[in-house]
């Protein structure tokens, strides 16, 4: 079993306070999936179905630099999408962002430690985020104005320049990143 030690579990709970939302992170081996369903009352029928897609270079270049973009499709036609930059620092993040209502500020929580992330969510519908999965889209389309100026003004690397490598993923797999400026 891992466990977080004292020194973390002091850093984690300073973290916490600056944060809008602490998720906790376990994997379950398969052969306990049922008992941990059971101990946390889940209804595998009652489950809300849901496609999840990660987007990267074949390299895992956004994952280096700490990004996240992700998409993602419900039943009814509903989708989203998810620009994360992690870890930050949640008194570093701007004030304009903080406020504006876009961006929350996460904390992972996981056995041995956490890393705080800042998201910016961004609205799609299930139908644009297959179209994508399809390649029968960019993945940009499905991006608002907003997520890609989070993530270049806090990543510094335009995010055209990161979805020009995404959409190599499927030509190359030496696909370029644009570095940090």
């Amino acid at each position: 079993m891992t466990t977080i030690s004292g020194d973390v579990l002091t850093e984690l709970m300073a973290v916490i306070g600056g944060s809008d939302a602490v998720e906790l992170k376990l994997t379950v081996p398969d052969s306990y999936h049922r008992s941990t369903g059971d101990a946390l009352d889940l209804d595998p029928v009652l489950a809300e179905i849901r496609q999840v897609v990660f987007f990267d270079t074949p390299d895992l270049a956004l994952n280096e630099v700490g990004l996240v973009v992700r998409a993602r499709r419900m039943p009814g036609g509903l989708g989203d999408t998810v620009v994360k930059l992690r870890p930050v620092v949640p008194a570093q993040i701007p004030p304009e962002l903080r406020t504006s209502g876009k961006v929350s500020v996460e904390v992972d929580a996981m056995p041995g430690g956490y890393v705080c992330s800042a998201s910016m969510k961004g609205k799609s519908d299930a139908a644009a985020v297959r179209r994508v999965v399809l390649g029968q889209d960019t993945v940009g389309s499905i991006f608002s104005k907003s997520q890609k100026a989070f993530f270049k003004t806090q990543h510094r690397t335009d995010f055209g320049c990161v979805i020009s490598a995404l959409s190599a993923r499927s030509t190359s797999s030496n696909s370029s990143f644009c570095p940090r400026r």
